[in-house]
């Protein structure tokens, strides 16, 4: 990920969200590791058997949002009563990106990080974070099972981390500026768009996999059944289909609140966004509306990890038990603007309509979201016969896109 968003002020008024179609047996999102990882190996590595003496204080990279202790709000704190109750002191490194966090974990200086699933695989494949003991985490039985052992967050069966939350990227537009309303992708993957120049899309090598989501759904014979999957073919076909894209483009975004007064201002009327963004955008009044398209859309499920070069161990297994636990989990979710992981969470957040409008517990809405993983040379649909392109050339690739 680029740059998440800060910090959410508000999350008022409720958005209308269609979710169409369905994946069929063979391009399912919600496949296991075990099932997509056959040619993937992790270093083998192990997962701490028993916790000790807290060690007094446990360091942690994270999304801004995540680690909140009151200073920026003082209603917004879940690491003081942590801190109360481990007497683990919390030292926070925001991470701007996901390589970033990435880089930060490898120097060996922290315990715990907020992995998105643009960095997961690279850290496990990387062996800077290590298998994670669930039995040491009592939280984690209350988590959501569709958000367990996923690609993004365990390889083979063996559990790399604890769910955060989850959302999806939707696609939001100006109702007085889009009509009819959009359905589908093609809307801003048309050429011929009557929008160009005011068109939106997350800058990110990742959103490659929107290119491809869409081509999946649009293009059968490309034979695409995983947008994380993509081999010479594939690829090609998204990134010269988003290299066209590129000719009407007003801007890409990483800064949440940017897009917001994008779309405010009329400068954007049509692209891809977080619900939080339309939310927040519907609250400051800009006419705005937001779907699930036809085609599904990728999305996120943020992983908290341990690194394996921690000094803080059972500090870090004290705070994913807390950041995971219902209260603490659905305070962030709430202040951050996603739903929460933890199935008990619902009954506490402060808005009772908040899991309803994040879709918290609304497994069909997300079974039509792909969440974002790591692309990784092993094809991740399973197949064995061909090397798909691995994050590192998504990444060049994408600067290409950009020019």
């Amino acid at each position: 990920m680029n740059s998440r968003r800060l910090l959410v002020l508000a999350t008022a008024a409720t958005l209308v969200l269609v979710a169409c179609g369905s994946n069929s047996d063979n391009a399912k999102p919600g496949k296991t590791a075990s099932a997509v990882q056959q040619g993937f190996t992790a270093p083998n590595l192990k997962p701490l058997d028993k916790l000790g003496t807290p060690e007094g204080q446990v360091n942690i990279v994270a999304w801004a949002g995540y680690v909140e202790n009151g200073s920026t709000d003082k209603s917004v704190d879940w690491v003081t009563p942590f801190v109360k109750e481990t007497g683990c002191k919390v030292n926070v490194k925001i991470g701007a990106t996901s390589d970033e966090m990435v880089s930060l974990i490898k120097t060996g200086q922290y315990d715990v990080v907020s992995a998105s699933g643009d960095a997961s695989l690279r850290l496990i494949a990387g062996g800077d974070v290590e298998p994670v003991n669930t039995s040491l985490i009592p939280n984690y039985a209350d988590v959501f099972d569709a958000l367990k052992k996923k690609p993004w967050n365990s390889v083979k069966g063996v559990e790399y981390g604890v769910p955060h939350g989850r959302g999806a990227n939707l696609l939001m537009y100006r109702t007085d500026k889009v009509k009819p309303a959009p359905d589908s992708w093609s809307s801003v993957f048309d050429a011929n768009t009557p929008f160009k120049g005011h068109i939106t899309a997350y800058d990110s090598p990742i959103y490659i996999a929107d290119a491809a989501l869409y081509l999946m759904k649009t293009q059968p014979a490309l034979g695409i059944k995983n947008p994380y999957a993509l081999d010479d073919k594939q690829f090609k076909a998204a990134t010269d289909l988003l290299k066209t894209q590129n000719a009407n483009i007003g801007e890409y975004w990483g800064d949440y609140l940017k897009e917001i007064q994008a779309f405010k201002s009329g400068d954007t009327v049509l692209g891809t966004a977080w619900q939080i963004n339309v939310n927040l955008a519907q609250a400051e009044k800009a006419p705005v509306a937001a779907v699930l398209p036809k085609e599904g859309a990728t999305g996120w499920s943020d992983t908290w990890m341990v690194a394996t070069k921690s000094q803080h161990k059972t500090c870090a297994y004290k705070w994913l038990n807390h950041i995971i636990s219902p209260k603490a989990n659905a305070q962030v979710a709430e202040w951050f603007g996603e739903a929460p992981s933890n199935s008990k969470s619902c009954a506490l957040t402060a808005d009772k309509n908040h899991c309803k409008t994040f879709h918290a517990d609304d497994e069909a809405y997300f079974d039509q979201v792909w969440y974002w993983t790591t692309p990784i040379k092993q094809c991740l649909d399973g197949r064995t016969n061909v090397t798909c392109k691995d994050y590192g050339q998504w990444t060049t690739a994408w600067q290409e896109i950009k020019g």
